[in-house]
């Protein structure tokens, strides 16, 4: 039987310097690419690395002519070794905000372009969280809605602008704004000239359409499965370069293609019946770690979009 490790419990600062060798001759890939980084010869990290090992009765990595890799204990260690990290500045960020103004970063993540109005008031909402906290590094980004929930629910992110089709346990959904949406084909499309009276339910149903590319409410649903779903376009952007080529028919929100509408370069299909509503939410995690960022965004935006 193997002997136990004896890494002390609870664990010494000499072990965290052990680990974070580790983990820096981990991430550059070898002793020799992590001397620069850790600003020490090589030696001395082998004789680190080697101290490691003999404390933790573990075989961590593998150096030789194929090269430097880890085992399959490596492995566990270095995946353990991150969390711990993760959770020591995630404490750190914690302690370092209580009752101080707020620093450090503030994320915001929007699962689709914003629209000229949305830009606008998206400015206002910055604004507001400038004027009120200097100190704050604002990281305004977009993601896919799958990655803007792991985000959010591992705290990497503080809030997100979804479109509403599904909730996940965890996070809390507000209602930003709805708005109608259309479905439209572009002036090369053979329906551009004909009035609606003339475009009938087959027609529409064997016409090549786009889909959204994610989950929508029952409403949308009920609209996509009269058509023909041969393509997919996520991005409203995207969506509207495939309409324009005049091979498709999408769903799109008039305040997005308001420009092209004027310009006669698309034209909406049976408005009054063609339709469903595009919901944007705010969502924030239940209980985020730094719950005095997420309430000044919260605040924010409920004062713009409201």
């Amino acid at each position: 039987m193997s002997k136990a490790s004896i890494i002390p419990k609870p664990i010494t600062e000499y072990d965290l310097r052990l680990l974070r060798i580790f983990t820096s001759v981990v991430e550059h890939g070898g002793f020799a690419a992590a001397e620069a980084a850790l600003g020490v010869t090589r030696s001395t990290i082998s004789v680190h690395m080697s101290n490691l090992e003999a404390r933790m009765k573990l075989k961590l990595c593998l150096r030789g002519r194929g090269g430097f890799s880890l085992t399959e204990d490596g492995q566990a260690v270095y995946r353990a070794v991150i969390n711990l990290f993760d959770s020591l500045n995630d404490f750190s960020v914690l302690v370092g905000s209580i009752g101080k103004e707020l620093s450090g970063e503030l994320v915001i993540l929007c699962a689709d372009q914003l629209d000229r109005a949305k830009q606008k008031k998206l400015a206002e909402v910055i604004a507001i969280i400038h004027d009120s906290s200097p100190n704050l590094h604002i990281v305004l980004d977009g993601d896919s809605i799958s990655n803007i929930e792991k985000l959010l629910l591992k705290d990497k992110a503080h809030i997100g602008l979804l479109p509403v089709y599904q909730q996940i346990e965890g996070l809390n959904y507000a209602s930003l704004y709805s708005e109608p949406i259309f479905l439209c084909c572009g002036k090369k499309h053979p329906f551009f000239d004909q009035v609606d009276t003339q475009i009938s339910d087959q027609d529409l149903s064997e016409a090549a359409a786009i889909h959204p590319g994610i989950d929508i409410d029952s409403s949308g649903r009920e609209q996509l499965q009269k058509l023909n779903l041969c393509a997919k376009a996520y991005q409203f952007d995207t969506r509207k370069a495939m309409i324009l080529s005049g091979r498709y028919i999408g769903y799109m929100s008039q305040s997005y293609i308001q420009q092209e509408l004027n310009q006669g370069e698309i034209r909406l299909i049976q408005p009054s019946s063609r339709t469903y509503s595009f919901n944007l939410s705010l969502v924030t995690k239940k209980t985020p770690r730094e719950v005095n960022k997420v309430e000044l965004l919260k605040q924010a935006f409920t004062k713009v979009f409201n």
